[in-house]
Order: C-alpha cells, then structure tokens, then sequence
C-alpha cells in the first residue's frame, strides 16, 4: 500500500514505522522539510516532501496533526485527497482533559468537512505514542484492540489491515458519526491515567459479564 504520512511528530514515527516495516511505501510530509527528511531516513521511507506532496501519494493518507491544524491543513490540500482514505488518529483534549469538540461536530467530522471527497476513518486515537512503538502492542498476551469509526466499507478495509500491520486487532466502532465517541472516550481515559494515576482497564468488565447475563442471573 502507498502511505503519505501528514505530520513529522511522534504519531507519525510511530506508526508509520510499523508501516514502513510491513513493506508499505510511505512518503512523509511536513511543514518543515529538514524534519520530514529527518524523519524519513530514520523509518526508511521511500521518500519525504512538503504536506501536499503526501496528501497526493498513493491510497491513503494519515493526518497525524495537533487539534486545530488538522482541518486547516486538509482543507490546504483537498484538491489531492479525493478518493483517497485519510485516516484521523487526533485527539481534541484540552487543558483539564476537557473535549475541545463538546457540543460540536468531531475532530474526524470536521476533517471530513474540510475534504469532503476523502473517505474518513478514525482509529490510533485512544492511546499514547509509545504504545504504538510496541512491537507488537501486546499485554497478557492479548493483542490490543483498535476501534475504527467510518463510512466507506473499502476504507475501512485498507485501516483494518494498516491496523494489523501495527499487531493491533480492529473493531468496528461504527460510522463516522460515532467517532465524537471515541474522541470523547480517549479524553476521559487520559484524565484517569494522567491526573488519577488509574488503571482505566479496570473500568469495564468482562465481555461475560457485561451483558448482566453471567451465572444465568439478570440483574
């Protein structure tokens, strides 16, 4: 697969590096170009330029911006982004942990806005650069899950397969409207972990328990 990688920071090392190791052909773009030739040489990819040149190669894009550039960048190179899969790993958290987005469309609604003709999905979203460095991210030996929220069936299958590429299992969170979701639960994890110090997996119980129905008894 052909990936031009919006973004020289830690998101798009990361991942990207996954990718590049999978044999996809990734082209990093930034605003700076020392950094995204840097970067480039570091993951091995087959090449770098400005946030346009990416945004224009191959299938899929990943927009590996901060909240705020995110739609002002992809509506810069709408024009490129036809038909292709732009992929949204953002997080619109502000100081406080509080959601940027509340009472508004989401930050992978608002992308989709600014390139309409880009097919969307959000996914990579809910947890921190150095997880997404794990090869593979894995604990107790069970794969992490990924959730992807989009519209287009063949978009969604080009992520689920970048997703395992990085060792993640995909999931399907649903569409593009449910990603205010994700971005809502992404803001709230990082509350628990960073100011609470608390294990959010212990949040959610077990699937067999989850529906009230273990033992046989409905509560």
């Amino acid at each position: 697969m052909r990936i031009g990688v919006l973004g020289t920071g830690n998101m798009a090392d990361a991942l990207a590096t996954h990718w590049v190791r999978a044999g996809h052909e990734v082209v990093v773009g930034g605003r700076d170009a020392a950094k995204a030739a840097a970067l480039a040489e570091r993951i091995g990819a087959a090449g770098h330029g400005s946030l346009r040149t990416a945004a224009a190669y191959g299938d899929v894009a990943l927009a590996a911006l901060p909240y705020g550039a995110g739609a002002e960048v992809v509506r810069e190179v709408r024009d490129v982004l036809d038909g292709r899969v732009l992929i949204d790993c953002g997080n619109p958290v502000g100081p406080g942990f509080t959601l940027l987005t509340d009472g508004g469309p989401s930050a992978a609604q608002r992308l989709a806005a600014a390139a309409p003709g880009a097919h969307v999905v959000k996914a990579f979203n809910l947890c921190h650069e150095d997880v997404w460095r794990m090869d593979p991210p894995v604990f107790d030996g069970r794969p992490l899950a990924v959730p992807l929220c989009g519209d287009e069936e063949e978009a969604l299958v080009r992520v689920r397969e970048l997703v395992k590429d990085v060792g993640c299992e995909p999931f399907a969170a649903g569409g593009l409207e449910r990603a205010g979701l994700v971005e809502a639960t992404a803001a709230l994890l990082i509350g628990l972990w960073v100011a609470e110090g608390a294990d959010a997996q212990s949040i959610a119980p077990p699937l067999a328990y989850a529906t009230g129905l273990q033992g046989g008894q409905v509560r």
